[in-house]
């Protein structure tokens, strides 16, 4: 990758200096960044019903890791321990998710506005495990991320297929993703009426729209341990994805095994979005947006942007899931539906930004 290298040096990616600072602001904002997460899922954690404190809910870890004993109620620590603290971590887990998704999608497909939700990845995902869930093929967090994770390599096989058969362009494989995501969406919804009962129905459609009220630490452990293997793999394949940046036809030219890299990160991507949907149901817009956030920050290499969208990925849905159960306390918003609020208007900033930057 020496030729690429000196490719992203010459003068039209920018000269080195801002390069440097850069990567001197990263140094920064990493540390930074992994504190305002820790204090954010404390936050998160501490916000509620119960007369509870971010002190609080360190000092039930803290104990737990062999600290002193914290003086709360059992009732309390059971309240952190089985109920905030395990929503609060997948949130992070599944933003970080997301959000390294996005990153590998756009790079892939050149295109700004891929992303797992918009290709029909989060789509086929939700209709593998509503299939898991009706005909109770399956069980638990592993089956229901088997099936979604077969759904997910059916969706995308397909957005392939027609971006290719319709002629391979970004605009084309977004609006092949269009379709996919319409068309497993039908299918969930024939799935859910015609082999659902109606108990099952109300809450496969809550599902649907992204939950994370049954948290459990086994999909914190699944969850957190796909998202870092895959966050890994992403990182190491950096100068590869930098790559694909110029097209596959360049990417080739500098010796990168353009078809075996694809169909591995491609494979990664719908892995981690299985999970993710199978813990959580879709969510739209984290894999979308918080890309673009993090180059705006710390430029286009992807060294610096894998950890960067990750780390605000899951620093903004700790957030959002936390205004999902406050805003219409007592009742719940459904996730999917609070990262569309929030997210539309900060795509639109996003964009009008980008507008004003090559304007």
């Amino acid at each position: 990758m020496a030729v690429l290298d000196r490719v992203l040096r010459t003068p039209e990616r920018g000269p080195e200096a801002p390069r440097r600072a850069r990567a001197a602001s990263l140094a920064v904002l990493g540390p930074v960044g992994l504190v305002v997460l820790v204090l954010s899922i404390a936050a998160s954690t501490a916000i509620g019903a119960a007369d509870l404190g971010p002190r609080d809910v360190l000092s039930v870890v803290l104990e737990r890791l062999g600290g002193p004993e914290t003086g709360l109620s059992t009732l309390r620590e059971r309240i952190i321990l089985d109920l905030r603290l395990p929503r609060a971590v997948l949130a992070a887990a599944c933003g970080a998710g997301l959000a390294l998704c996005g990153v590998v999608l756009q790079s892939l497909l050149r295109n700004p506005l891929a992303d797992p939700f918009v290709l029909g990845v989060s789509s086929g995902a939700s209709t593998g495990a509503v299939l898991v869930v009706v005909v109770g093929i399956g069980a638990g967090t592993i089956g229901l991320a088997t099936g979604a994770f077969l759904g997910a390599l059916v969706a995308f096989s397909l957005v392939l297929l027609l971006g290719l058969l319709t002629g391979g362009t970004t605009d084309r494989m977004i609006l092949a993703g269009v379709a996919s995501t319409q068309l497993f969406a039908a299918l969930t919804s024939f799935i859910v009426f015609t082999l659902a009962d109606a108990e099952q129905t109300r809450g496969v459609l809550f599902w649907l729209l992204g939950s994370l009220g049954a948290a459990t630490w086994n999909e914190v452990l699944v969850c957190g341990l796909v998202v870092l293997v895959g966050m890994a793999l992403c990182w190491a394949s950096a100068g590869t994805l930098d790559a694909f940046m110029f097209g596959q036809d360049a990417a080739a030219s500098l010796g990168v095994p353009v078809q075996r890299v694809r169909l591995v990160l491609l494979v990664t991507t719908a892995l981690v979005t299985a999970v993710i949907v199978s813990v959580s149901g879709a969510i739209g817009f984290v894999g979308l947006v918080l890309p673009h956030v993090a180059r705006a920050l710390v430029g286009v290499g992807h060294r610096l942007v894998v950890p960067t969208a990750a780390l605000l990925g899951a620093i903004f849905l700790v957030w959002v899931e936390v205004a999902s159960r406050t805003v219409i306390a007592p009742q719940e918003l459904p996730i999917g539906v609070a990262t569309a609020l929030v997210g539309v208007p900060a795509f639109v900033v996003v964009l009008v930004r980008s507008r004003r930057r090559t304007s």
